[in-house]
């Protein structure tokens, strides 16, 4: 370990052993950070830690708030904030940005082939078995055709920088992927506690967003409709991520609705109003799969809207994301992604899986339980981090017990090596320092009719515990904002 001088970095310690994305091998701060780092270093701590009250006050004052499920409660917490930015220069976010439209598009190709034709299974590039054992397919879809042929409207990808340097993908969100609300908070809480950095750096906005998704959402509007309106369904304000639904449906401009707002009337789905009904064209849905109509899912579902799947199956109306998605982010459909992209678009990943062993395979399995210390072992159908076992950090019992859960459903775990991620400068409340933590990225791709777009800085989720590698919030982790330069000479 190595000190770093700098008022507020003066107790950073780097670690050489881990990619340090502000410092070169030799220790010393990167040119498109030393700006910042110059700027951030003329503060003291005392100076910082008011700024990073100020930061927690504003989003405990705008309600930026997330829940965490526990085994006997539920708390609800404000989303940690970390002041320091994560910077990504034009080259390597070209390279992240056409790798995350490209896994997107292969992956709504694919997702219409298994509700079609089948072509891929059929072809035995993907195996049939997987795909009809996910607890996310669903029957009902097959020979639906949904509006605008996109299923996977908005997608998130979650990348990491290995120690290698190199971007990598852990894993796709197609379900209901959430964080973006939080992006553009981030930014905005950065403004407000230290807006004269922004003077030195030329930054793509993050703003933005609502109204690209709003413009995609409408190009898949139902036939025969001109000018469709869009509402956000939410399971309503107990929901963990309650904040970014009613946060997007204000941005767009649209209501945000709970399933008790909505009723079908002949196939075509109202919404009621106090001048009365009125139709609804297109549905952003933020409730899974199997609550969404009770007359075709979970009889026993409250948050969605009878008849609401028949109107769909009509073209009455486009859900988004599609139901069904769900299967194409099961990670052990993962495992297939390359030759996913290979079949359908005929070209080599642009970004690389992290490699992936699928414990229904015998030879893949039997490695798994013999290296399970060196590994780290997910749930393929879990999110937000839950069910994740990471083996370094397991007592002897522990493993027994992880083993035992594998062997006895072996199709529903994957496993990865363990990936260093990469680390970045960020401030921890207990020892009012700047310590190393381990970063990654979310992208959020919004796929349209014919139109594309990815938010240009993503979500930088920090593991605010030391050593830790899991950054989802429900585990403890934070995030910071995230800077992407528009050129090389960005820095003023």
């Amino acid at each position: 370990m190595e000190n770093i001088e700098n008022q507020i970095f003066s107790s950073y310690q780097r670690n050489p052993d881990l990619y340090d994305e502000i410092h070169d091998k030799k220790g010393k701060v990167k040119e498109v950070y030393q700006k910042l780092f110059n700027l951030y270093g003329e503060h003291s701590i005392k100076d910082y830690v008011t700024l990073n009250n100020k930061a927690k006050s504003s989003f405990f004052n705008q309600g930026i708030t997330f829940q965490v499920y526990g085994e006997n409660n539920v708390q609800e917490k404000i989303f940690p904030f970390d002041l320091f930015p994560r910077i990504i220069d034009p080259v390597d976010w070209d390279i992240i940005e056409r790798g995350s439209i490209q896994r997107s598009k292969a992956l709504n190709l694919f997702l219409w082939d298994i509700y079609h034709d089948k072509k891929i299974l059929k072809d035995k590039v993907v195996p049939i078995e997987l795909i009809t054992s996910s607890a996310n397919y669903l029957d009902q879809m097959n020979g639906v055709n949904p509006p605008g042929g996109i299923y996977n409207h908005i997608s998130g990808t979650d990348v990491i920088k290995h120690k290698d340097g190199k971007y990598y993908v852990l894993e796709d969100n197609i379900r209901c992927p959430s964080g973006v609300s939080y992006v553009i908070c981030n930014r905005t809480a950065l403004k407000k506690a230290l807006f004269g950095v922004f003077n030195h750096y030329q930054t793509h906005t993050v703003t933005n967003y609502a109204e690209n998704l709003l413009e995609l959402l409408e190009s898949v509007k139902p036939k025969g409709v001109d000018i469709p309106n869009v509402v956000v369904i939410t399971p309503g304000m107990y929901n963990s991520a309650f904040y970014e639904h009613s946060y997007l449906a204000k941005t767009m401009g649209v209501e945000l609705v709970e399933g008790r707002d909505l009723f079908v009337e002949n196939d075509f789905v109202y919404m009621k109003t106090i001048k009365g009904p009125e139709k609804v064209d297109v549905i952003y849905r933020r409730i899974d799969d199997q609550f969404i109509d009770p007359l075709e899912f979970n009889p026993d579902s409250v948050l969605g809207v009878p008849g609401l799947f028949a109107a769909y199956k009509k073209g009455n109306v486009t859900l988004a994301n599609a139901p069904g998605t769900g299967v194409a982010d099961d990670k052990a459909v993962y495992t297939y992604m390359p030759e996913i992209i290979k079949y359908y678009l005929d070209e080599e990943p642009i970004l690389n899986n992290v490699h992936t062993y699928h414990c229904s395979r015998p030879d893949e399995l039997k490695y798994v339980l013999e290296h399970i210390h060196e590994l780290v072992i997910k749930p393929v159908d879990e999110a937000g981090g839950y069910g994740i076992s990471i083996g370094n950090k397991l007592s002897k019992e522990e493993i027994e017990k992880v083993k035992a859960e594998v062997k006895a459903s072996p199709r529903k775990y994957v496993a990865q090596p363990i990936m260093s991620l990469s680390v970045h400068p960020t401030y921890i409340d207990d020892t009012e320092s700047f310590e190393q933590r381990h970063v990654d990225l979310r992208t959020f791709t919004v796929l349209g009719k014919d139109k594309e777009f990815v938010l240009k800085g993503g979500l930088t989720r920090v593991a605010l515990k030391r050593g830790n590698l899991i950054v989802n919030s429900s585990q403890g982790g934070g995030s910071k904002d995230t800077w992407v330069l528009k050129n090389k000479k960005s820095i003023c």
